[in-house]
């Protein structure tokens, strides 16, 4: 073989040789590029030492209302001026195994709730502040009947009157 059929046999050869060359210094370049661009967004996105990271507000569970079915209705008021109290109430809590012993404790908690309910007074019940102190001693009523059953009774955040009616 001559010495040009040589070069020219050996020129693909040299040809791979000087392709690869290229695509080595852009993938080391595309690699360092990278490293900076991460580099420069955790400096932009860190806190600075003098500003204390502050941890994300914990996200509030949803509301869950157990609504007491039927209406409580209790007659109340002195002797001989027999009067009828209707009330439909929810219990709100923000966890689901507390509303399932309210389900479980129902009957004892009506039954606190119905003498409550009952030892009420006609003009007491008629005032504004008077319903609002009637809700307040509900809530606390349906919280210390799932104390004694061992629940947290705490979890339940509120009571709702969703109607209230006297007659």
């Amino acid at each position: 073989m001559s010495t040009d059929a040589k070069a020219i046999a050996g020129a693909p050869g040299a040809a791979k040789k000087k392709g690869k060359l290229p695509l080595i210094i852009g993938a080391a370049l595309a690699v360092a590029a990278a490293a900076g661009g991460g580099l420069w967004w955790q400096q932009s996105h860190a806190v600075p030492a003098d500003k204390p990271a502050t941890a994300a507000a914990p996200s509030r569970l949803a509301p869950i209302y157990y609504k007491f079915d039927p209406a409580f209705v209790v007659n109340f008021g002195g002797e001989g001026n027999v009067r009828y109290l209707q009330i439909t109430l929810e219990a709100m809590s923000r966890d689901a195994a507390v509303i399932e012993e309210i389900k479980n404790n129902e009957p004892a908690i009506r039954n606190d709730l119905v003498l409550l309910f009952s030892a009420q007074s006609f003009d007491a019940l008629m005032a504004p502040e008077g319903k609002d102190k009637l809700r307040q001693a509900t809530l606390e009523a349906v919280r210390k009947a799932l104390a004694t059953e061992g629940v947290k009774g705490e979890a339940i955040e509120n009571v709702y009157f969703t109607s209230f009616v006297i007659q």
